[in-house]
């Protein structure tokens, strides 16, 4: 079986020391806002859109990227952190996966108000740290909201 890879981007968005996240029903579990990178789309653009379609919020990205390559050339954000997720997978055969771009924001508040089509706002629940450490959350979710709540309580 042949392997597909698609980009996507997710994106850990803090308000008040809390991180959203919906409880995915298809994947089976607490997911942050992301999705697929359209083509013609730069992966935190895609990032942002599927957190203001998803959640209603607008999203301020936390990028401390060094602009290195300018004149030349246009620096992008930097994902806080890249993953390979296999998404289909049948008798041991991985058929498709995701090459995630993970990016951490803030937002400024916590009224989600999805767009059409996109799972109710009665999916969705905010997450402190400590609720994470309790809640049925995989353990890269975990770790990343922490690391997003952290980042957005830094000083800028």
């Amino acid at each position: 079986m042949e392997t597909t890879r698609h980009f996507t981007a997710s994106v850990y968005i803090v308000a008040d020391g809390a991180t959203a996240l919906h409880d995915h029903h298809l994947l089976d579990g607490w997911l942050p806002p992301g999705g697929h990178v359209d083509r013609g789309e730069l992966p935190h653009e895609a990032g942002l859109r599927e957190v203001r379609e998803e959640t209603g919020l607008d999203p301020t990205l936390l990028d401390d990227t060094d602009a290195a390559v300018e004149p030349n050339g246009r620096t992008l954000p930097q994902p806080r952190h890249q993953a390979l997720y296999d998404v289909n997978v049948h008798d041991g055969a991985v058929g498709h996966q995701h090459i995630d771009h993970i990016y951490y924001a803030t937002v400024a508040s916590q009224a989600i108000d999805p767009g059409p089509g996109e799972a109710p706002a009665g999916d969705w629940a905010w997450f402190t740290p400590a609720e994470l450490r309790a809640a049925t959350v995989a353990a890269d979710v975990q770790r990343l909201g922490t690391a997003a709540i952290e980042a957005a309580a830094e000083p800028r």
